[in-house]
């Protein structure tokens, strides 16, 4: 009998789906996790959100910058799974909140720093969500794709082996305006 597999499976790609929005799963390279922390300018007060986590990596990097806490949104139970994993290795799992489900349903009020990689579709399609759940002066950072609409308050540009990376920071009430 001949299997059929999945091409995310023979690539070993991840891949959820939120609100009808595919979302490959591509993790925040380990050398931009530095320059995150920079641009996110962490304190001790932060709460600080990886909307579609993953492995849970830049969480874990916020809470051991200071972060007081932090929390994963991820709709893929395997990647929530492994970023409690992670988060276990590295001594942190009782300061991050683990919430297996769409980000677009999760509540993110109390955000002080939120961090996506995502789609600019995606982006375009939360900036509702944003607009309305965020306080002013919540910190948004993106990775390589902008929120369609809002204008950076910076934007840094990291030359990669294969490619540039940029990173873009907005601030609740000063760029969404």
């Amino acid at each position: 009998m001949t299997e059929i597999w999945k091409y995310e499976e023979v690539l070993g790609l991840t891949t959820s789906y939120y609100e009808g929005a595919r979302v490959p799963w591509v993790p925040t390279r380990e050398e931009l996790l530095d320059i995150v922390m920079k641009l996110a300018n962490i304190s001790k007060d932060d709460i600080f959100y990886d909307l579609g986590c993953g492995d849970g990596r830049v969480v874990i990097k916020a809470i051991k910058e200071g972060a007081q806490r932090g929390v994963c949104v991820e709709i893929n139970p395997t990647l929530i799974e492994k970023a409690k994993e992670n988060a276990k290795t590295e001594a942190v799992l009782n300061r991050i909140e683990f919430i297996n489900e769409d980000f677009f349903k999760a509540p993110i009020s109390d955000a002080t720093i939120i961090y996506m990689y995502l789609l600019t579709s995606v982006n375009r399609a939360l900036k509702p969500k944003l607009e309305t759940e965020l306080k002013k002066g919540t910190k948004i950072i993106t990775l390589d794709f902008e929120i369609p609409g809002w204008k950076p308050v910076q934007v840094i540009e990291v030359a990669l082996p294969m490619r540039t990376a940029r990173l873009y920071l907005y601030i609740k009430g000063y760029s969404d305006i």
